[in-house]
């Protein structure tokens, strides 16, 4: 087989989960009909996938993916080295042998010698060469020891000698006049990926969001810096906005008694903000020096497909073949942001800051894990889920301490059923928030009322104060008021279970 033409590598485009690499070179060609092998092409290569075009005075006749099978290590020299692998061990084996008999000899030695009154004759010469034997093989086994972990040494080099065939491309060519081709070859091969990472930086109602290519590879072969394009096409402890699950009643209907056991078998059971504030009443006594510029970040060009997007980072990036990550920026984006506080109080006397963004851009955002920042605090990680444009997203900016919220118990009665009625239970409930925060806020208050499940068992509202502007059909309401800087809100907020007599409730909380 003649010499294969390698290619230098000039462009790679990056899938979520396989890439396509572009090679491009020269080839010499005499007139006639020929076979030009390209390669070696990583093992993840897909066969269908390679393609050749080019410039030049001949033509394409086929294309066809080849095995190169590599010269082997001489299997005489793994037999040998196995055999001797084999004759040592025996001779350690021959050596503990020999141990253990010596060691059955000394102990017959020393009972002889405890048994008679004087020393039998020629007892110290006996034990010594016991005793000498026994350290003489001892360092024989040493070294047939060290013997062994080198042999096996050269074991495991043949074993990583023994490298995979390579894949080559055999294509074949009519050339039409002695000429040089200029060819371009392409293939989709595995082992190569990326995915997306967010900085999300709130500062006031603005929303920056700094989109990164996040891009990892072990094909097999290095890619230089190189025309690099990301698609997302597909060839192929974090921060939570409250909610509320609904919460359900029902007859308590008592578990059967548990069959007889049986016998079981064995086995079965985001930024820093530009400066500080200036304090207030602070005077101006001179200008402001002018501003520094600050660093920015190149991002890529985009290209909007029908399905997918493509993305060209601003500079070359080299990615090596093993595994490591390499991160590129995608793009920076400008969203408007609308904050509110939202609590739910039945679950966590605590207030979220929410921020609810619409993405008024033309890009379609991957899922992908996102870092938070907030006026230059770092609050924590979120998950953002696929977001398209003029989708509107709930982005959760942790709790705020300078918003207290309290919900006390203030009522609470149960009348036991008697001949004709049913048993009644009574709640109320006092929420109340506290904006201590030096800025006015828009509050938002979730709470709900038991959902029965049983026809005997009815559950009716009996107080809401204010009442809620919205309920839904699960029993949440919703509460909504702006909150000045020290101002609180109260709401009262109750409800009457009525069960009838033998109907014992299940799933009630206070």
């Amino acid at each position: 087989m003649s010499e294969a033409v390698e290619g230098a590598i000039t462009a790679v485009t990056v899938y979520p989960d396989r890439a396509r690499v572009t090679r491009r070179g020269q080839v010499k060609l005499a007139a006639g009909e020929q076979k030009v092998v390209f390669g070696p092409l990583p093992l993840g290569l897909l066969r269908d996938s390679v393609r050749i075009s080019g410039e030049g005075p001949a033509t394409v006749l086929g294309v066809d993916v080849i095995t190169r099978r590599l010269a082997r290590p001489a299997s005489a020299n793994r037999a040998e080295l196995e055999a001797r692998l084999r004759e040592i061990e025996d001779l350690i084996s021959d050596i503990d042998i020999a141990n253990e008999v010596a060691e059955t000899r000394e102990k017959h030695l020393n009972r002889a010698a405890v048994r008679s009154s004087e020393l039998p004759e020629g007892f110290d010469s006996q034990l010594a060469e016991v005793k000498t034997g026994v350290a003489r093989r001892n360092r024989q086994r040493a070294d047939l020891a060290d013997e062994v972990s080198a042999v096996k040494r050269q074991i495991d080099d043949l074993n990583y000698q023994n490298q995979p065939d390579d894949l080559l491309a055999e294509v074949t060519l009519e050339a039409h006049e002695d000429s040089e081709v200029a060819f371009e070859l392409s293939y989709v091969t595995t082992g190569a990926s990326w995915h997306s990472t967010y900085d999300l930086r709130l500062a006031g109602e603005q929303l920056t969001l700094n989109w990164y290519g996040m891009v990892s590879q072990f094909t097999g072969e290095d890619w230089p810096e190189c025309d690099l394009k990301l698609s997302t096409a597909r060839p192929s402890g974090s921060v939570e906005v409250p909610e509320l699950d609904p919460w359900f009643i029902d007859r308590f209907r008592p578990m059967p008694p548990p069959p007889p056991l049986q016998p079981m078998a064995y086995g079965a059971a985001m930024e820093v903000a530009d400066g500080a504030p200036q304090a207030p009443g602070a005077t101006m006594m001179r200008a402001a020096p002018a501003p520094k510029p600050k660093l920015r970040e190149a991002v890529a060009v985009a290209e909007q497909g029908p399905a997918a997007a493509t993305y060209t980072p601003s500079r070359p990036v080299a990615v090596r073949s093993d595994g490591t990550t390499h991160r590129t920026v995608v793009a920076k984006l400008t969203l408007e942001a609308q904050l509110d506080h939202i609590t739910a109080p039945v679950r966590s006397e605590e207030a979220t800051l929410r921020a609810t963004v619409r993405n008024s851009t033309a890009h379609t955002l991957p899922p992908a894990m996102a870092s938070l920042f907030h006026e230059g605090d770092f609050v924590g990680s979120t998950q953002v889920e696929a977001w398209a444009p003029d989708e509107e997203r709930e982005l959760a900016l942790g709790v705020d301490d300078r918003v207290r919220v309290e919900r006390e118990l203030v009522k609470r009665s149960a009348s036991k059923a008697t001949l004709g009625s049913a048993r009644r239970i009574d709640a109320e409930y006092l929420i109340t928030v506290t904006n201590h925060s030096p800025r006015p806020i828009r509050l938002t208050v979730l709470d709900q009322l038991p959902v029965s499940r049983d026809g005997q068992i009815t559950v009716k509202e009996t107080i809401a104060e204010p009442a809620p502007v919205e309920r839904s059909e699960l029993g949440v309401a919703t509460w909504k008021t702006p909150l000045d800087p020290g101002a609180k809100t109260k709401i009262k907020w109750g409800y009457r279970v009525e069960s009838a007599k033998g109907v014992e409730l299940a799933g009630w909380r206070d």
